[in-house]
């Protein structure tokens, strides 16, 4: 047996890991090309293609378009024959997600990797969507939702406040509460960094563990400083971990933003500078508004939408839950997006996206056939 050489996925955005595969060039067995690319990935700031690093056949391909990637994993691998394979190596080795026995209900579309997490969890197959492919990411973002996050009591005059995210979302975060000039911050907390070390001028305070400590003290706020661009379950999990430790997480505006007085938005919701949030508008809990985006009249977002910086929605338009917005997309007038869909970097939305629907960055929606 030759040895097989993995085809990676490589790190397109350091604050990314993970990707989505939205497109594969070639088909298990194929034969392939040095320097050929075998699928284009994607994250909310960039597409980039993965390449071969020599010639043979491309065998043992672990993912299927829609899934999410991470950096550093293995997509498939180049053999000497179409049936190179290696027992030590996923995806022949033992405990590969074909292994497993649940078979999907009628009419449900499942990668092998997202049908084996759902088993693992106890999540019941006939709960998921039927139509789209159901990806790992669908199945994470659905286990994240299982515990609703329910509003906390805080005590009348209550300033103090914690912000759980150390990184680029969470210093993001950090200067748009103290811009407001509501809220007094006490620290940060980050489970990848040592309580006592300084972050944008803010101290750790420590991870997760933490937050039961704060609420003895009396600490009854946070804010969510996890931006979950291409991981939202990390994202949800902070929010379940909020609410286990009895947080209430207020709504943060920043000055610049402008609000029409009709316009509605739920707690926990991030309105970032030069936003505009238009009449008649209801924003969902824990929503992101980045800077520059537009959300014009009668406008309905649900729960943990992501509106990236200069994303535009027409009058009119419904995103569902869980919906990623990229930078500069637009969406015209009464569109209606599914839950857990993905609209790339420029896109242009015309028509109605169905549940777990993908629209590549810089494309127009619907595609155009020849």
């Amino acid at each position: 047996m030759n040895k097989l050489i993995p085809i990676k996925i490589p790190l397109l955005n350091p604050n990314e890991p993970q990707a989505l595969l939205v497109a594969l060039e070639a088909a298990e067995g194929e034969r392939v090309e040095a320097g050929q690319v075998i699928a284009v990935i994607e994250t909310t700031k960039s597409t980039g293609d993965v390449h071969t690093e020599t010639d043979g056949y491309l065998v043992g391909l672990r993912y299927q378009e829609g899934d999410t990637v991470r950096a550093g994993d293995a997509l498939a691998y180049v053999g000497d024959s179409p049936a190179a394979s290696d027992s030590s190596l996923p995806p022949w080795a033992a405990g590969h997600p074909t292994d497993v026995a649940d078979t999907p209900p009628a009419g449900l579309r499942i990668t092998d990797p997202a049908r084996k997490l759902a088993v693992e969890k106890g999540l019941k197959l006939d709960s998921l969507p039927r139509g789209p492919l159901v990806t790992i990411r669908m199945v994470e973002e659905e286990l994240a939702r299982r515990a609703p996050v329910r509003p906390a009591q805080v005590p009348e005059g209550e300033d103090r406040l914690v912000i759980y995210g150390a990184g680029g979302h969470g210093r993001s975060l950090a200067a748009l509460v103290q811009t407001t000039g509501n809220y007094s911050i006490m620290g940060l907390l980050d489970d990848g960094y040592e309580p006592g070390q300084e972050v944008f001028g803010l101290p750790i305070l420590g991870g997760g563990e933490k937050l039961h400590q704060l609420a003895i003290e009396g600490i009854r706020l946070a804010v969510n400083g996890v931006g979950g661009i291409g991981d939202l379950q990390s994202r949800l999990k902070v929010y379940d971990l909020f609410h286990q430790a009895g947080f209430h997480c207020p709504t943060v505006i920043h000055p610049t933003a402008f609000l029409e007085d009709s316009a509605s938005l739920e707690d926990a919701v991030q309105v970032y500078p030069l936003a505009y949030v238009g009449t008649q508008t209801q924003i969902g809990y824990g929503t992101i508004l980045n800077t520059g985006a537009i959300v014009s009249h009668n406008a309905i977002l649900g729960p943990y939408v992501n509106l990236s910086p200069g994303a535009t929605l027409a009058g009119d338009v419904i995103v569902d839950e869980c919906v990623l917005i990229g930078m500069g997309a637009t969406l015209n007038l009464g569109v209606h997006v599914g839950k857990h869909a993905r609209i790339g970097n420029g896109a242009t939305v015309k028509a109605d996206v169905p549940d777990g629907g993908i629209v590549p960055a810089g494309t127009i929606w619907p595609p155009r056939h020849s």
